[in-house]
This record gives C-alpha cells, structure tokens and sequence, in this order.
C-alpha cells in the first residue's frame, strides 16, 4: 500500500510527489550485529530512491521502495559513453541518538554541476534533499552507533538510454541507496610510494574534467593501489 507524500520547495509550491512503498518488517534484512566488522561499502539497507528522466517529460516516478537490482539495455549509453556521475556523503547518530547529515546541501551542489559538466539534468536541489531525508529516517535504525561508523550515501545518475552513438543520452535514472559503514581505513591512513602514485594519475584524470564526479574518476587509481 503507497504512502504518498507531496514534496515542496521553500516557496510552498509542490513539486513532485513521492511515493513510498516500504517492505513490511517481516520482509526485511537482518542488520549487522557487530559494528567492528562493518568494513566499507559491503552491507546494503532495504530500500532505495529511485527516480527517472525523458527529455520531453522532465524527472518524474519518485519513488522509496525496496533495494533491488537495476535493469539496463546492453546499449545504455552509461556502459558505453561514461555518463554518470555519483556522490558520496554519510548521516552520523548523535550522543544522543539524534541523526545529523553533513553539509548536504554542498554535495547536492557539486552533484549538479557534475551533471552540467557531462550535460546531464539537473536535480531540483528540493527534491533531492527531501527523498534524502526521508530515505535516511525510514532506515535509521540501520545507523550505527560505534565511533567511526556512520550510514553511507550513494547517490548517482546513470543514463539509460538504449542507444548508440555519441550524443548525450534522452533517458536517465536517479537512484540514492545508503548502507552502515565503518572507517575506509580501519588501520588508519597511511601514505606511500603507491598512494602518492595513485594520488598523481587521479589528479590527472580531475584535470581532464574538472571537478565533476563521473564513472570514471577513481578508475586511475586501481593499478598503484594493486602494486605490492
């Protein structure tokens, strides 16, 4: 059963509305037990926003509903043409249990001018810290409590246009997804001969493109990273 809830910007004006369609309990995944094993990157909550994109129909199916896999035509041009672009932030749990995001507002910015950059649409910066919020409140109980954990945010737009040849993509889909982390680096950061390496090729990717934040920007780093 959808739960529908209007999103407004600050002049009160609707904007788009979002549907939720949340699992029941009995649906959803057992959270970790042991913050000390949390690692980066590998444990997923249940549910994720999506959102789509058609040039002459603008963003549109706002939707919280289950983490799911993606279906993609083999010729979306995000698999061929490297449109896409992502974010990376976190929401922490206070002393208190209060739940604090930090400065999203600049990473939505920098999302949008990343979207510029690879001619891509914008976000209504209203919308997107909304379906922000709302995800991280539904699965707040997957925020973690342990120094140094923090619930991970992906947000990223892909293009889903099944076509191709090079010209930017008519179809794009927007999707946010969140998952407990721990540190990125548990044993703490440590600078080397193979980070400085990486360090060098990632710069020179980020001079080819500016600042943007695209599919390709941490490629440069695998092979310095692999040397022993």
């Amino acid at each position: 059963m959808f739960n529908h809830e209007r999103v407004r910007n600050h002049e009160g004006d609707a904007l788009m509305e979002i549907k939720m369609n949340p699992l029941s309990p009995e649906s959803r995944k057992t959270k970790p037990a042991d913050e000390s094993k949390l690692g980066f990157g590998k444990f997923f909550t249940d549910h994720m926003f999506t959102m789509t994109y058609q040039t002459d129909r603008g963003w549109e199916n706002a939707e919280i509903g289950p983490y799911r896999p993606i279906c993609l035509d083999p010729t979306a041009m995000c698999l061929h043409y490297g449109q896409e672009i992502f974010e990376g932030m976190k929401a922490y749990r206070g002393r208190s249990g209060e739940i604090y995001l930090f400065r999203p507002k600049e990473n939505i910015r920098r999302m949008n001018a990343s979207a510029e950059r690879l001619c891509m649409p914008a976000l209504d910066p209203d919308v997107f810290m909304e379906a922000l919020v709302k995800l991280v409140l539904l699965e707040k109980d997957w925020i973690p409590h342990g120094r140094g954990t923090s619930l991970y945010i992906r947000p990223t737009m892909i293009a889903t246009e099944a076509a191709l040849g090079v010209h930017p993509s008519d179809e794009y889909l927007f999707f946010i997804i969140v998952g407990p982390v721990g540190a990125y680096y548990p044993e703490g950061f440590q600078s080397d001969e193979n980070f400085t390496s990486a360090r060098n090729m990632f710069d020179q990717c980020v001079a080819g493109q500016g600042p943007a934040r695209t599919r390709g920007i941490m490629r440069q780093v695998f092979m310095p990273v692999r040397l022993p």
